[in-house]
């Protein structure tokens, strides 16, 4: 026999390297003082690299509903890794995206039946966008160039969707290189009339109206197209109210100008439906969906489109392209893949019936919170809620943070949009696993100043 090898020593492992990596809408300078990392994810919760379970309040980041580590979804992604691990869409494809194009239209309000596919929701947004100038320009209205968004709006982070969107802090540094042919309709938030509201407001339908005065200020044959969030989400949960989006689809009618639902985040059940166009009964023209499509494990966005969109830009010689728009990883192999398993789990589960049948002891939770320290204001709809407190004089935002900081080290990952914390259940979260992450936020909120 051989000399036996002696057990290696246990070598520490390097302490990591925070500096290298620039993180996103993040305070990048407060989180790497004091980092919250972490390590796992399974069923209803996160790991943290030192063991500690962490309640997720958010569905990933409204991205996971059906739950993390989804066996399903993972062998449906490994099986295609080892059969087509990329092919290229440009005038080539692979079956398994006319499927889940298929797959996608059936879901969709009937009439939206193109779907173009991207790799996120911002990517999704400004596809849309460029749909409808292209679809305008090819039946002979170039001139119908206007863009119109929301104030308060959140449409992504490419230039297209900042510049429609209407958060200040996503437009401050970019400003003046934002196209000039962008409006944007006034936020239907009314702390004045409507707060602590369970569903869609009662007042504030006329917010609609301010489409009429784009419409005088400018002619209808200057606009292109209206984008909206059926449900605002990273704005801070803005539910809209009643008779809002009828509105809205009927100036659009009677102008001729295209709508268009910002569905990342409504998309796929978050309110107990396949798109929140079903939910509240209005159709628009085109729909971007992303996030829930693959139950956020691997990156995935795209466009619905009525036929007569699509339809309108099919012109010119067979030989050419259509709309020069597109991506490396448009319909990427695996994307796919994860979504087709995910749409399975959808229709398996009867997750859009579990996520209505849960909304209303979600709802009742939530605007349990009330009273607490600092809250202003409680909003939900679906599963999508909502909690505003008051912002510091001297630091808005900071409340926030500091919130969603405390509560990450009591166990509980709670997003915090500024000074509005954010929840989005999964649609199989239990009644008890909700009263523990909010019991958390109330202990939280009862001890900060």
């Amino acid at each position: 026999m051989g000399a036996q090898r002696a057990a290696p020593t246990p070598v520490d492992e390097p302490a990591l390297d925070l500096d290298a990596y620039w993180m996103p809408f993040t305070a990048n300078r407060s989180f790497k003082a004091a980092p919250r990392l972490i390590a796992s994810a399974v069923g209803h919760a996160y790991r943290a690299p030192d063991g500690r379970r962490i309640l997720d309040s958010l569905s990933g980041l409204w991205t996971t509903g059906l739950g993390h580590g989804r066996r399903e979804i993972a062998d449906a992604v490994h099986r295609q890794l080892l059969t087509l691990d990329y092919a290229p869409a440009f005038q080539v494809g692979h079956e398994a995206a006319f499927a889940l194009a298929a797959e996608i239209a059936a879901l969709a309000p009937p009439g939206l039946d193109s779907v173009f596919f991207t790799n996120s929701g911002s990517e999704a947004v400004d596809t849309a966008l460029k749909i409808a100038l292209a679809y305008q320009q090819a039946r002979g209205k170039p001139g119908k160039t206007r863009l119109i968004g929301r104030a308060r709006g959140y449409h992504g982070a490419n230039f297209g969707g900042v510049a429609v969107g209407g958060m200040p802090n996503n437009r401050r540094a970019f400003e003046g290189a934002l196209p000039a042919t962008i409006s944007h309709l006034p936020s239907t938030l009314d702390l004045a009339r409507n707060t602590f509201v369970r569903g869609q407001p009662i007042y504030g339908a006329e917010f609609a109206d301010a489409l009429s005065e784009e419409i005088a200020r400018h002619g209808a044959d200057a606009i292109a197209a209206v984008i909206v969030e059926p449900v605002s989400g990273s704005s801070g949960v803005l539910p809209p109210p009643l008779g809002y989006l009828q509105r809205l689809r009927a100036l659009c009618d009677a102008h001729d100008i295209l709508l268009i639902f910002d569905e990342v985040i409504t998309g796929f059940g978050r309110l107990g439906a396949p798109f929140a166009a079903q939910r509240f009964g209005v159709t628009p023209d085109i729909i971007c969906f992303a996030k829930g499509v693959t139950n956020g494990a691997v990156p995935l966005g795209g466009v619905v489109a009525r036929r007569g969109v699509h339809d309108a830009l099919m012109q010119g010689p067979a030989h050419a392209v259509e709309f020069f728009h597109g991506y490396t990883y448009s319909g990427h192999p695996v994307a796919v893949a994860a979504a087709r398993a995910t749409l399975a789990l959808l229709r398996q589960e009867n997750s859009f019936d579990a996520a209505r049948r849960l909304e209303d002891a979600f709802a009742e939770r939530l605007h349990a919170v009330r009273g607490a320290r600092h809250v202003i204001d409680i909003r939900s709809m679906g599963l999508m809620g909502g909690i505003e407190l008051a912002s510091r004089p001297d630091a808005p935002g900071a409340r926030g943070l500091e919130v969603h900081a405390r509560c990450f080290a009591r166990g509980a990952l709670v997003r915090n949009g500024g000074d509005v914390l954010q929840f989005a259940p999964f649609f199989d979260h239990t009644p008890d696993e909700i009263d523990r992450i909010f019991s958390i936020v109330e202990s939280v909120l009862a001890e900060t100043e």
